[in-house]
């Protein structure tokens, strides 16, 4: 228990500190006049507003919870002019 001992100044100091700077700040906030405030709310409402677009939106594909690259358009390779055989022009796919 006596250790804990140190902790009771710094803790009444900031409580005292919290209590004071409260105090300070109801100050700060004192009423509008009615006639200010109606006076501020009529200028605010015969400004113009801006004119606002909405933003085209994509819509989203459904998730699969896969992350997959999109596909790339592969050239056509050109015949081989033989069957069932592979030739040197033929694309060949590697791993990436």
């Amino acid at each position: 228990m006596e250790i804990l001992l140190w902790l009771a100044p710094p803790a009444v100091v900031t409580l005292v500190a919290m209590a004071w700077v409260s105090w300070l700040g109801r100050e700060g906030r004192g009423e509008v006049d009615r006639d200010v405030a109606v006076r501020r709310l009529g200028e605010a409402m015969r400004r113009p507003m801006p004119d606002r677009a909405p933003a085209p939106r994509r819509p989203r594909e459904p998730s699969t919870g896969l992350a997959v690259r999109p596909s790339r358009a592969r050239p056509a390779a050109p015949p081989s002019g033989r069957p069932g055989r592979r030739g040197d022009d033929e694309v060949r796919r590697r791993a990436s």
